[in-house]
């Protein structure tokens, strides 16, 4: 388990580089873990790489990986076959009726050939599941299927939760889910099931939530890129509107750092020892600026202090005053080169109840405008039309989409959606109508909340039409509020806050400083 540079050899050995120096060091990595370690690691591995594969898609690849492996490593095997082993099982990733799990690149890679194509396939990943459905069952479901099948079960969790939880890094979710298996494997066992499985969980709180919140916060580390800075700046200014400029670059900067190092680490202990110390920072430069703030900061324990922190909810916006946009100087220009973070910090502080859904796609809008009139023959009147129409639009569609749903009751909210559909489409079909409630309520349980999943929330806001200047002008004709896959619907909990609160912790959301 501990042996992370196999890490390394798996992303190969999906594709299957097959050069003696790989085959080296798997060869290495199985005499050394043991068939069964090296298939557990196997099934983590290409779960994280697979996240929205199926069971038996995982369990046919780890299957021809495993097989391969121990083949080839032999004492006296052919000196090719490993390599030969690698290309007939990147044939079979070619066929028609594969049994492993699908890309819609693989027939670009299919078309390649030799190593070019092994290449291609190990580069290949599915997209992060943003809605994780793992829950966990009850001890005696558990002990059940543990004693029915131990090692079935053990393949199906580690499965299901590396697949669910693959943003995390590979030390986190490898120490969890080993110490979830050998909880199981001596609780089902006690004389005491429940008292032993209560005091295990107690013990290994800590680990679960670290695993989980780093699964969340290297997600959306992941899914927003360069524009990382802008959201953690964004999420700070929300839930802190006193905060200083200086501070929420701090922060964010140091946020980019720590998830920049540990999200991908091979370290064992990189975000155990990293997350603490920026939320030391956070606790340093925001706590006496925030009563709430400075309440968290007084919890029992880093991951206490994290999960405080990550739940804090957004600030009620003060009056909003009038925004002061930064000169087309500031802007085009290099003098001032930070005139674009401070104005997205002050969007945040004035519009702390706007879902950061709606402020990401006017921080789009306003990034694109920097970019397109600053070049053009007249910045001013070209920046100064485009951010009124950016606020403008997605100002209103925020009103529009999330309205009252943080003020009310969840069914409260639906029944004024009903009344609101009803009166606006008198002749529609009561079924039409509940259809129209339950996909705006979808919506707002998904994307209205702190922390939505930045993926799916982004593609249910359109952009605007392209602008001419004619002034501002309504998004186009958009496919809003189709729902999330597979695990609709949903209030403001997820199947996320639920597999915490199965092991023992608050629902999250994250920290203001870790955005």
């Amino acid at each position: 388990w501990s042996r992370v540079i196999i890490m390394l050899v798996f992303v190969k050995c999906s594709g299957l580089a097959g050069r003696d120096y790989e085959k080296e060091k798997v060869c290495r990595e199985f005499a050394s873990l043991g068939k069964d370690d090296f298939r557990s690691l196997s099934i983590v591995m290409h779960s994280k790489k697979y996240p929205r594969a199926s069971f038996s898609e995982v369990i046919a690849l780890v299957n021809e990986v495993v097989s391969l492996t121990e083949t080839c490593c032999a004492q006296g095997a052919d000196p090719d076959c490993y390599d030969e082993g690698a290309s007939a099982l990147s044939a079979k990733s070619c066929e028609k009726d594969s049994p492993f799990p699908r890309h819609p690149d693989v027939a670009e890679c299919c078309a390649k050939g030799g190593l070019e194509r092994k290449l291609c396939m190990a580069a290949l990943m599915q997209p992060p599941q943003e809605f994780p459905t793992y829950v966990e069952p009850s001890n005696d479901e558990t002990c059940e299927a543990f004693k029915k099948d131990p090692k079935g079960f053990a393949e199906q969790f580690l499965y299901e939760y590396s697949s669910n939880y693959g943003q995390a890094p590979l030390r986190l979710l490898l120490g969890y889910t080993k110490s979830y298996l050998s909880m199981v494997g001596t609780c089902c066992f006690s004389p005491k099931p429940n008292t032993c499985f209560l005091h295990e969980k107690l013990q290994s709180k800590q680990i679960s939530v670290l695993t989980t919140m780093s699964n969340s916060m290297c997600s959306r580390y992941a899914a927003y890129g360069k524009k990382f800075k802008y959201s953690s700046m964004l999420k700070i200014a929300q839930k802190v509107p006193s905060a200083d400029f200086k501070d929420a670059e701090f922060l964010s900067e140091d946020s980019i750092r720590m998830l920049s190092k540990c999200c991908d680490s091979d370290a064992e202990d990189c975000m155990s020892k990293e997350l603490p110390e920026h939320v030391e920072k956070v606790c340093d430069r925001l706590s006496t600026k925030d009563s709430q703030i400075q309440s968290c900061c007084q919890e029992n324990t880093p991951m206490d202090i994290v999960l405080c922190l990550y739940s804090k909810p957004p600030a009620k916006s003060p009056k909003p005053a009038d925004l002061p946009r930064p000169t087309n100087e500031d802007m085009c220009g290099t003098e001032n080169p930070k005139a674009l973070d401070r104005y997205i910090f002050e969007i945040g502080r004035r519009y702390a109840h706007v879902p950061e859904v709606f402020l990401s796609k006017i921080l789009d809008g306003i990034t694109r405008a920097v970019s397109g009139c600053c070049s053009g023959e007249d910045p001013h009147t070209c920046l100064g039309v485009v951010m009124k129409r950016e606020m403008v639009v997605y100002l209103a569609k925020a009103k529009e989409l999330c309205g009252d749903y943080s003020e009310l009751t969840f069914t409260e909210y639906k029944k004024g959606l009903t009344e609101k559909f009803s009166q606006k489409q008198p002749d529609a079909s009561p079924a039409t109508i509940k259809e129209l409630v339950e996909r705006r309520a979808t919506f707002a349980s998904s994307c209205c909340i702190s922390n939505a999943p930045p993926r799916y929330c982004s593609t249910q806001v359109p952009a605007p039409r392209p602008l001419s200047f004619e002034g501002p002008r309504p998004p186009g004709g958009s496919s809003f509020l189709s729902p999330p896959p597979s695990v609709l619907p949903l209030s403001c909990g997820s199947a996320f806050m639920v597999s915490l609160r199965a092991n023992g912790a608050p629902a999250p959301a994250l920290s203001a400083g870790t955005s």
